[in-house]
């Protein structure tokens, strides 16, 4: 084991260094524009590097299975799709149409589906017939994969993210004996740990800084509800309920349920891009970087705590589920009327800090970029 987790450490890291190359001769690059105010050309080149690292590193130190198979295939066609929209940016009813097929290739193949919803509404599982089973399974396949594409703003946030949401399931598999999946976790964490260090520049400086691309986000996304799916849905033994899953991905499944609500309520795509994530708004009040990075994780990591604890000393799910919507509801309001709050705020203690509201209709985006398009 500690073979495995220092041979895909090095491996990812070594690997960044070789696609960096390789991306900047193909124009895989990510480029300033009005919408993003990096220096240089970055090379997108993230999620490759890990997808490639976790795919030697499973077939290398676990038993290759037609799961892994099955896994393996799906992530890569989403990761090529990342890939050639790094590079072109195609259409997003494409990027949907494809998220589509490979959930009905994880529902035919692999049989690989949520159909058991848990005790959410009382003494009853709600289990679904095999048509609404299909459709929650796609949706949640791509809103898993939209939900962590979208929190891609800022240095550090999606692998910090992610890392919170990996470590938390390895941990749940821990407890309940699943060496497997809780080393699978720990190897993704492990893979995405040379990334963070990289695109936060340390320890070589912003000179060697990479972004994770589209191709990651989504290879994230992916794996993110793949692992959920077989934590919450085995017919003979479930890891953790149902319901938890919602808070072990709250942050990024939260931000983007309010984002494409109140982009509907304009009139606009749920998939326009704008200034009104959480990492946005958490820097248009003064926050820098690298403590809304440090706010927007540990908020994570709160959420995360909350349902593994709940699910450990087996509350209610049906209580789980009703907090969880109350929490929700909360960020909802408190995002919908933040700037209000902060002036009612800054009045309430006779303070005059200044907040960008200049900036809240405007296609500006961040000084780094943001894999939305």
């Amino acid at each position: 084991m500690p073979t495995a987790f220092i041979f895909v450490f090095f491996a990812s890291f070594c690997s960044l260094f070789l696609f960096r190359k390789v991306a900047k001769r193909i124009g895989l690059v990510d480029k300033p524009n009005a919408r993003k105010h990096h220096q240089g050309v970055i090379p997108l080149v993230g999620g490759v590097s890990i997808f490639t690292t976790l795919s030697f590193a499973f077939t290398l130190f676990s038993d290759v299975t037609p799961d892994t198979i099955l896994f393996l295939v799906c992530a890569m066609i989403l990761v090529i799709t990342g890939v050639v929209d790094d590079r072109y940016d195609i259409s997003f009813k494409l990027r949907l149409l494809i998220q589509a097929g490979v959930s009905f290739a994880m529902m035919l193949i692999g049989d690989k589906s949520l159909h058991n919803l848990g005790y959410l509404m009382g003494s009853e599982a709600i289990e679904l017939s095999v048509a609404a089973s299909y459709l929650i399974t796609v949706l949640g396949v791509i809103g898993a994969i939209n939900a962590f594409n979208m929190v891609d703003g800022i240095d550090g946030l999606l692998g910090g993210l992610a890392s919170v949401t990996f470590g938390a399931l390895g941990f749940m598999f821990l407890v309940d004996g699943n060496m497997d999946l809780a080393m699978t976790c720990g190897l993704i964490v492990t893979a995405i740990l040379p990334y963070i260090m990289l695109n936060l520049g340390f320890p070589l400086g912003r000179r060697f800084k990479v972004f994770m691309g589209d191709a990651g986000s989504i290879f994230i996304g992916f794996t993110v509800i793949w692992l959920l799916i077989e934590a919450t849905q085995g017919e003979n033994n479930t890891y953790i309920r149902p319901v938890t899953a919602l808070w072990v991905i709250a942050i990024p499944l939260m931000d983007m349920a309010t984002i494409m609500v109140r982009r509907i309520r304009k009139g606009q795509s749920p998939f326009k891009p704008d200034r009104e994530h959480l990492h946005h708004i958490c820097q248009r009040i003064g926050l820098s970087s690298g403590m809304s990075l440090f706010v927007i994780c540990t908020m994570a990591i709160v959420m995360a705590g909350v349902g593994i604890w709940s699910d450990m000393e087996k509350i209610s799910e049906s209580v789980m589920f009703a907090s969880f919507l109350g929490v929700f509801a909360v960020y909802f309001f408190v995002i919908s009327h933040i700037w209000r709050i902060i002036t009612f705020i800054h009045k309430l203690f006779g303070t005059n800090r200044p907040i960008d509201f200049s900036l809240e209709t405007s296609s500006q985006a961040p000084q780094q970029t943001n894999s939305e398009k």
